[in-house]
């Protein structure tokens, strides 16, 4: 079985330090020097924009966005809220679209696991919590995936609302959808569920799904190996 190198960053990372070392991660997993990896954080409060982003999907405010090059819409990252950045070589029997597919699994099998029904919603991406037409109570995202493919291995990944403040999502239109509502898991099941309680659920699905086993790495190893 393949492994999956785990590094956990701990809370409020600038999103362009993650995403510096992301970039150095990439770099050394496309010339081999590395195996598949996976960072996992939470952000300092950062709105990012994806390739697909319209103008007015943006903080009409002048609150600043930092455009990035993965793939979908706007994005909101902060406290409270897990970030998964796997670094992983795509094959022939893992392409982009089954990729994205298991990335979407395993964040519905997190849900399930502390008591949430989650969904895919065709068309949108991510994961979301079934709404109740006849109350109109409409369909709630709980989490989003964003990924590029560069030299057959992936950058950016997925995000998971655990217990952050849901109020950062009034500036935008999150992931473009605006006949939706943003939720998390703490709200849908009346407790908090902090990060902390959630990354190794979170950890053990996506490992799951990639069929892979996973191991713990240091930031301050990660680049020497």
């Amino acid at each position: 079985m393949s492994e999956l190198a785990i590094v956990r960053l701990g809370v409020d990372v600038p999103y362009e330090q993650a995403w510096s070392l992301q970039r150095k991660v990439h770099e050394r997993r496309v010339a081999g020097e590395i195996g598949d990896t996976c960072l996992l954080l939470e952000h300092a409060p950062v709105y990012t924009a994806g390739r697909r982003t319209l103008p007015e999907e943006r903080p009409t405010d002048g609150t600043p966005v930092i455009d990035v090059d993965r793939g979908g819409k706007i994005a909101w990252h902060g406290p409270g809220q897990l970030v998964a950045y796997p670094v992983i070589r795509l094959t022939e029997s893992l392409d982009i679209n089954r990729y994205v597919w298991l990335l979407e699994e395993a964040l519905i099998q997190v849900c399930a696991d502390f008591g949430v029904t989650a969904r895919r919603v065709p068309g949108v991406g991510g994961v979301w919590v079934p709404g109740d037409p006849a109350s109109g109570l409409p369909d709630r995202a709980l989490g989003a995936v964003g990924i590029r493919v560069h030299k057959g291995v992936t950058m950016h990944g997925f995000a998971l609302n655990c217990a952050n403040d849901l109020s950062w999502y009034n500036r935008i239109v999150p992931w473009g959808v605006r006949d939706g509502g943003v939720t998390s898991l703490s709200a849908e099941t009346g407790r908090r569920l902090t990060v902390d309680e959630v990354t190794p659920v979170a950890e053990k699905r996506l490992a799951g799904v990639l069929g892979v086993e996973l191991v713990e790495l240091q930031e301050e190893d990660l680049l020497r190996l």
